[in-house]
């Protein structure tokens, strides 16, 4: 029930995604989500690009395992989430990787979030078709 292996945990949000990252050292670079391997959760290779591009930033490409649990939003904000959290994550594996993860800005939540539709309107700013007669 429990992993007796040592990991390194982040947490990652994106939209209305959260992803929950462990990051296991001396590992052979296999990356789960859900407990599906990349290549079968995310159908684009643009989306595979942004989770793995903490790793090639540092370096650590097969150093490591991945496995993340990640919930809510669609997939650009789930892949968002999972890159926010292994970053995080990637932290705690030493003082001198956060310069460079925050000069590549992947520390940082993207604050953006889906407006609240308003009473009287269609949508979040679309208002009722306007006639004059």
């Amino acid at each position: 029930m429990y992993d007796s292996k040592p990991y390194f945990y982040g947490t990652g949000r994106r939209k209305h995604s959260v992803a929950r990252v462990r990051v296991y050292p001396n590992g052979t670079g296999s990356i789960k989500i859900n407990g599906r391997d990349i290549d079968d959760y995310f159908g684009l290779d643009t989306l595979k690009l942004i989770v793995r591009q903490p790793l090639a930033l540092l370096d650590a490409m097969g150093k490591y395992d991945i496995e993340t649990t990640v919930a809510g939003g669609g997939v650009t904000g789930q892949a968002g989430a999972i890159r926010h959290g292994l970053s995080r994550a990637l932290l705690q594996t030493g003082d001198e990787v956060r310069p460079i993860l925050k000069k590549a800005g992947f520390l940082t939540r993207d604050p953006r979030m889906k407006e609240r539709k308003k009473y009287g309107l269609k949508a979040a700013r679309r208002a009722p078709q306007f006639s004059k007669r």
